[in-house]
């Protein structure tokens, strides 16, 4: 161990002076309480140190202990379904040990070392084995097979594997055997949170993230192993928007991180997603969740670490060959923990007051994410979703333009449509994804030959829409010809039925993605067929009594998921109605004009 003295503290920032030999982001106990510190500034035998834990009641002359190790956390089964403080500390086994309130320098291991799993081996003595070869297999949950990997970078034969059976986290396992080398292996292994785990190649997206929400999925697809952000305003529906994504997204595991949150954002999803049911597996939502719960009212330096824990846990997953979609909420105050700690070191601020390496920061962050194939040949992914909070809805602020940067799908929320009820409030006019064209061939190949296109006249369409409300703006909408006045009709029921969704609605909640074609389906139908009656004569006034428009608005709430067919027969009633329409004008005394309609 390697020893200094306090000799200055400034809230979460203390400096240390002494013999001991500390090196860049090693892991530190500060003080009698030996609460957690990092090491984030050396010169020469005065140590700057970020402490994650409250500082209060530290004195000078207080002994700083080293590890002599970075900053990591233990990773194993046991972390599925589990609730992590910022620095992976399991908050249920912290309540049982101290009750309620965090105490200083409670360090509890991320896993309970001494509950015992059952193992079931995949190799046997004499294969081979590398990085990251699945040697076992541990059950975490009902629906998480935990793949017991090599954490040792090297090559060489099994010497030894455990048979089937009960052990704990901590037993030896397997062996494996470099020459006159062993190295025994557990279930555990250690990762230090600021390195990204390795990998032997990173892929091409090419396949969604399907979320189950219309504007993501039709309008601006993420691609499994993408980047995303959501910035909005307060108020704007971020943290409902993230919820939604975490409960309903294909991934197979979700990693929710509360980054400096409200409490009580963070209680609704403690309470609620232990009670949702995955539609994927029928099981509890939990079964695939890991929650970190880095509230506001915690050490802010623990925001800065709370996010690099979660892509940790992510990449873990991530290497046993799982899609892994992370959700953290929000970067924004994690950013302002950075601010904070480069404050208290007094370096001179950039735009804002944050500091000036805040850009590479997010790039490293968001940079962490990707679809790659492992060392033992497993394709994985982490997908990142960031949400950002600037203030007064400023996306000009450092931290919006900051993340634009970095990530290729920019949900921008608007709080105009929020205010108005209009959730998700995503804004149709500047969001984009950069993924759509990587993406088409799997919808083409996976939901219909025609999605591509379909999707293209539906932003064609609101586009136009958009052109036309400033025309209105200026001379009013009744100087607007028919077929004008159809695309407002038409974008209104796209706004209304299609872009429109309620998370609190049974049916709605969550949209497949065929669903989602057949609704884009339908309303193009309508307006085409009802463009055509327009072009020969028949007032859209006519067309709009009909009610198809307010019809189709409400098809959401009534379409069940398996009873696709139904489509079809609204499809079906709008051409009745409206070839009745046009018999209508036909048979009148002056209607010979519309006789030759075919």
């Amino acid at each position: 161990m390697q020893n200094k003295n306090i000799i200055s503290v400034n809230g979460p920032v203390i400096e240390a002076e002494g013999e001991g030999d500390f090196s860049m982001h090693d892991m530190v106990y500060v003080g009698k309480d030996q609460i957690i510190g990092e090491v984030i500034k050396l010169n020469k035998d005065v140590a700057t140190i970020q402490v994650y834990e409250d500082t209060t009641g530290l004195k000078i002359g207080e002994e700083v202990i080293g590890t002599e190790a970075p900053l990591s956390i233990m990773l194993g089964p046991g972390i599925v379904g589990n609730v992590f403080d910022g620095i992976a500390r399991p908050l249920k086994e912290i309540e049982k040990k101290v009750g309620y309130f965090l105490e200083k320098g409670c360090n509890i291991d991320t896993i309970n070392i001494e509950k015992s799993w059952h193992f079931r081996p995949v190799v046997s003595v004499g294969d081979t084995a590398s990085l990251n070869t699945v040697l076992g297999e541990v059950k975490e949950t009902k629906v998480v097979i935990n793949k017991i990997m090599n954490p040792f970078d090297i090559k060489g034969n099994v010497s030894f594997i455990a048979e089937e059976g009960e052990y704990k986290a901590k037993d030896i396992i397997a062996k494996i055997k470099v020459d006159d080398k062993e190295y025994e292996i557990s279930m555990v292994q250690k990762w230090p949170v600021r390195t990204g785990r390795p990998y032997k190649e990173r892929l091409m997206t090419s396949e969604p993230l399907i979320t189950g929400q219309r504007v993501i999925d039709i309008m601006f697809p993420m691609a499994k192993g993408g980047t995303a952000m959501i910035p909005g305003g307060f108020g704007t529906g971020k943290t409902m928007l993230q919820h939604q994504i975490a409960k309903w997204s294909d991934a197979d595991i979700i990693v929710y991180i509360g980054c400096g949150e409200r409490g009580n954002e963070m209680t609704e999803v403690l309470e609620d997603f232990p009670k949702l049911i995955d539609p994927k597996t029928g099981n509890a939502l939990m079964e695939r969740t890991i929650l970190i719960a880095n509230t506001s009212n915690m050490p802010v330096a623990a925001r800065e670490t709370s996010i690099y824990t979660g892509i940790t846990i992510a990449e873990y997953y991530r290497d046993m060959g799982y899609n892994v979609a992370i959700m953290a909420d929000s970067t924004s105050r994690w950013a302002e923990a950075l601010r904070e700690i480069s404050g208290r070191l007094e370096e001179m601020p950039a735009e804002e007051g944050y500091p000036s390496y805040l850009p590479s920061r997010l790039s490293g962050v968001y940079g962490r994410a990707g679809m790659v194939r492992g060392y033992n040949g497993k394709i994985g992914s982490v997908s990142m979703i960031g949400a950002v909070s600037p203030q007064g809805s400023d996306f000009s602020e450092p931290v919006t333009q900051n993340t634009k940067r970095f990530v290729h799908v920019f949900w921008g929320l608007d709080k105009e449509l929020a205010y108005s009820r209009h959730y998700p409030a995503v804004n149709w006019k500047i969001s984009y994804s950069e993924y759509i064209d990587k993406l088409r061939k799997w919808y083409e190949e996976n939901v219909d030959e025609n999605f591509s296109n379909n999707r293209i006249e539906i932003v064609k369409l609101l586009q136009e829409e958009n052109e036309l409300q400033e025309i209105a703006k200026v001379v009013g909408q009744d100087v607007l010809s028919d077929s004008k006045k159809l695309i407002l009709e038409t974008c209104s029921a796209i706004r209304s039925g299609f872009l429109q969704q309620s998370a609190m609605n049974e049916i709605d909640t969550y949209v497949p993605i065929k669903k989602q074609f057949r609704m884009m389906k339908s309303i193009l139908n309508l307006y085409k067929e009802s463009l055509k009656l327009i072009e020969i004569g028949i007032p859209i006034s006519r067309i709009k009594e009909l009610g198809l428009f307010d019809e189709y608005v409400s098809l959401k709430f009534k379409i069940e998921d398996e009873n696709l067919y139904k489509f079809d027969n609204y499809d079906n009633r709008v051409k009745k109605m409206l070839e009745g329409l046009l018999n209508e004008y036909r048979n009148h005394p002056l209607g010979t004009a519309f006789n030759n309609y075919k």
